[in-house]
């Protein structure tokens, strides 16, 4: 068992002291010459001075090196713990302070990463809606538009374009609540039915103007009840929606929404006849900014913030949320919450349904 510092350096004093005083008490007896007296003192010197620099000197100047390392940016190095004194310890929280500022680079790398992929993503999706926009207004004021019908489209076109924009704002408006846990919920008991219901018809006719079929189907009893947050939770079926709009490649397209009972829950799958996702990339659609150029093409813009939102939203509402797809036939997007469950007097559930 290694020595405590202070209990070393207390047995180094000690001999220090006493040693030489023994060494001269036998060389004045007569038990030991004064060659071998002076031999042996050297000799228990030179072992005090290799010891004190081993436990200390040479452990405090790796520590010395590993700050003006961290001082001028550099955490990629270790610093071994070689013993379990007071250096030792100080070593392993120096070494566990390194790693921990080394994440946090990470993190922040990372981050800023995200941040500038966001600002980029952002300001392409916006430059498109803005010149088509400045375009058609540029029509109307040069007289391109002769004809009502035509300053019809041309209207309808810019008001289109500036809702896409408004949209695009918002989402990055939600990213930054995201951030600072300030996202605005407002909970309350839901009769799930009614309000997916409603929910549906209006995405009914939405999907009727994008020549898209939508198809609905619905499992649950009229008086199963959840707790939710109904502008939210249409911000999570509006962005998978839009999700799956943005990238149908096949005509028809299709977009089905089924919803049902599975006993504690309610799940929600929504799936789309697009090209769909490989699987290796199932797991990652749901993270900050990712896109998968292979499959759900990039170059239908988009954030790439749209189902981390989901994500974070159904999470809040106690739910998970996950992916499938087989290759080819589109993706399914299914996410669960848990039923509304009211405890009676007596302590019986009653679970509304």
């Amino acid at each position: 068992m290694t020595m405590k510092l202070f209990t070393r350096l207390c047995v180094t004093i000690f001999i220090a002291t006493f040693f030489p005083i023994l060494l001269l008490m036998m060389t004045v007896g007569g038990r030991m010459t004064y060659e071998t007296s002076v031999i042996l003192m050297l000799s228990m010197g030179f072992f005090l001075v290799l010891t004190m620099y081993s436990s200390i000197v040479r452990p405090l100047g790796e520590l010395k090196k590993g700050i003006h390392k961290i001082k001028n940016g550099d955490l990629d190095f270790t610093l071994e713990v070689e013993s379990d004194d007071e250096i030792g310890e100080l070593t392993s929280d120096f070494e566990e302070m390194r790693i921990r500022l080394k994440e946090s680079n990470e993190e922040k790398l990372n981050y800023d990463k995200e941040l500038k992929d966001l600002i980029s993503n952002i300001a392409h999706d916006l430059k498109t809606p803005i010149t088509t926009i400045r375009g058609y207004t540029e029509g109307i004021m040069d007289g391109v538009a002769s004809t009502p019908q035509m300053k019809e489209k041309y209207i309808r076109t810019i008001y289109n374009k500036s809702v896409e924009m408004t949209g695009l704002i918002e989402e990055l408006s939600f990213y930054a609540k995201i951030g600072t846990n300030r996202i605005p919920y407002n909970f309350s008991r839901l009769n799930i039915k009614n309000y997916f219901d409603d929910c549906a018809e209006d995405i009914a006719i939405d999907m009727e103007g994008k020549g898209i079929r939508f198809e609905y189907r619905c499992e649950l009893d009229p008086d199963i009840q959840v707790i939710g947050d109904q502008e939210q939770l249409h911000k999570v079926i509006s962005n998978i929606i839009g999700n799956s709009v943005k990238y149908m490649i096949n005509d028809p397209k299709i977009i089905e929404m089924k919803i049902r009972d599975i006993g504690d829950f309610i799940q929600c799958d929504i799936t789309d006849n697009g090209r769909g996702v490989d699987k290796k990339d199932l797991s990652k659609i749901f993270e900050r900014f990712y896109r998968t150029d292979s499959s759900r093409n990039s170059s239908q813009g988009g954030s790439g913030i749209g189902l981390s939102i989901v994500k974070k939203i159904i999470e809040d509402h106690g739910g998970q949320i996950w992916a499938s797809c087989e290759e080819g036939q589109g993706l399914s997007v299914h996410f669960i919450l848990r039923k509304y469950i009211e405890v009676n007097i007596d302590g019986k559930a009653d679970s509304n349904n």
